[in-house]
C-alpha cells in the first residue's frame, strides 16, 4: 500500500499593518487556485476563519512589531514555523508606523486616541527580525504579486528565491523608461531603492517614492544633494525619506 504524501503546510500571519501584502496574495488569483492545490493553507485568516494548528513548512508574515504582545507572538510564529518569510514593508523595516521612533510616541498617543490610558504600545515600530530569525524578506508597499509567487514556489522547492537585489534604475532602463531626474530634474529615489515594482511611477513621469525601501548597494548620503540640485530643501528631503520605510532610510543615512 502506497502512503499518502503529505501537502507541505503555509501560514499566513498579521501583525501591525493595513492588510495590503496579504491582499496581494489573494489577488493573485489564478495563481493561487494553483498554489491551494499544492499546499496545506493551514492559517490564514484573511481568506477563511478555519485554523489548524503548527508546525507549518513556511509561514508568511505581514506587519510590524508595535507592541509587547506582538512580539511575543512573533516568537510563537517562528518557533512553530520551518521557514518564515517576512512580506512587505511594515514586517521588513518598521512600516510607515515607525515614524514613532523619531517622535514622542505618547505625544502621539495622546493626539490621537480620546483615551490614550488605554492604548498599550511600544515606544518604536521594529521589523521581525529585529526580534527572531527570520529566513528571508520580502520588500514593497504592498508587495510585488509576481515575487511574492517565486518566494512560496522557490521555499517549497527547497531552492533560493530569484528576487534581484538590484535598484530600480536597472527596471526602468529595462523598459525603456527616460530617467524622470536627468530628463525632467524630478526627484526621485530610485538610484537608492529596492528592484520590485516594475518602475512603476518612473513609467508615468514621477518620482519613485521608496516603497521597496533601501536596495542592495546603497550610498543614499550621495543622493541627498541631488535631491537638493532638483529643488528639494531640508525639510524636503526629510519628508521624503520618511514614508514607507523611514527605518531602513534611516539606518543608510546613519551608515
Amino acid at each position: 500500500m502506497t502512503a499518502t504524501k503529505t501537502k507541505p503546510r503555509l501560514a499566513v500571519f498579521k501583525l501591525a499593518s493595513c492588510d495590503g501584502c496579504q491582499l496581494t496574495l489573494l489577488d493573485c488569483e489564478d495563481e493561487l487556485l494553483a498554489l491551494a492545490g499544492e499546499v496545506d493553507i493551514s492559517h490564514f485568516l484573511e481568506a477563511s476563519s478555519a485554523v489548524e494548528a503548527g508546525p507549518y513548512d513556511l509561514s508568511l508574515v505581514e506587519g510590524s512589531i508595535t507592541t509587547a504582545e506582538d512580539a511575543e507572538r512573533i516568537r510563537t510564529i517562528r518557533a512553530a514555523s520551518r521557514h518564515l518569510v517576512t512580506i512587505g514593508a511594515c514586517a521588513t523595516a518598521g512600516g510607515i508606523q515607525a515614524l514613532r521612533n523619531f517622535a514622542d510616541v505618547d505625544e502621539f498617543r495622546r493626539t490621537v486616541y480620546a483615551h490614550p490610558e488605554y492604548i498599550s504600545t511600544l515606544a518604536t515600530s521594529t521589523p521581525v527580525s529585529a526580534h527572531v530569525d527570520v529566513d528571508f524578506e520580502l520588500r514593497g508597499c504592498p508587495i510585488d504579486r509576481r515575487q511574492l509567487i517565486e518566494v512560496i514556489t522557490a521555499f517549497l522547492a527547497g531552492r533560493k528565491p530569484d528576487v534581484p537585489n538590484h535598484s530600480v534604475c536597472f527596471e526602468c532602463k529595462r523598459r525603456g523608461t527616460v530617467c524622470v531626474t536627468v530628463a525632467h530634474g524630478t526627484p526621485c529615489l530610485g538610484p537608492v531603492t529596492h528592484a520590485g515594482c516594475g518602475a512603476l511611477c518612473p513609467a508615468y513621469h514621477r518620482g519613485c517614492f521608496g516603497c521597496f525601501g533601501p536596495s542592495g548597494s546603497v550610498n543614499l548620503p550621495a543622493l541627498i544633494p541631488l535631491l537638493r540640485r532638483d529643488g528639494l530643501d531640508e525639510d524636503d528631503v526629510e519628508r521624503f525619506l520618511h514614508t514607507f520605510n523611514t527605518a531602513a532610510f534611516e539606518e543608510e543615512l546613519g551608515k
